[in-house]
């Protein structure tokens, strides 16, 4: 089975704590759990460190922690400092392509290994991320078992 993760935007950390009671977009404004969202087995601190490294080329013990939103028996809910997101925003393909290179080849790290699931990965947070910055929320995750 396995931790399942589901990246989504909300205006605020209210809005994104109402998230996993309500399962509901339409009851948030928006599509936060619909098709702006992102379904993955990948944790939100392997994505942070994908970008920030990959792209942004911080070091890994540099990458900001998470900061928690909602701890509940059942789910969690934490919100992502912007600058995982935001440097997506503003890359071409080879940017992209040379950070999921050196993400695949960093040692001793969780997450997906192959260079081309990493670029496909990466493409998909990138598109996420320009959902993100249009509709003017910020980026958070549920993370339920």
């Amino acid at each position: 089975m396995g931790v399942t993760y589901k990246y989504f935007g909300a205006p605020d950390g209210a809005t994104a704590a109402r998230v996993p009671v309500t399962m509901r977009p339409e009851e948030l404004g928006g599509d936060e759990l619909g098709m702006g969202g992102m379904f993955t087995k990948i944790k939100p601190e392997t994505m942070a460190a994908m970008v920030l490294t990959g792209i942004q080329g911080i070091p890994l013990n540099k990458v900001p922690p998470l900061e928690l939103v909602v701890l509940h028996p059942d789910y969690a809910v934490v919100k992502l400092p912007m600058t995982v997101v935001d440097p997506l925003r503003g890359v071409g393909e080879e940017s992209v392509g040379a950070a999921a290179f050196i993400w695949s080849t960093v040692p001793d790290r969780g997450g997906p290994r192959d260079a081309y699931n990493v670029y496909q990965l990466l493409h998909e947070w990138q598109d996420f991320s320009h959902r993100l910055h249009e509709a003017g929320h910020q980026p958070y995750c549920l993370v339920w078992p």
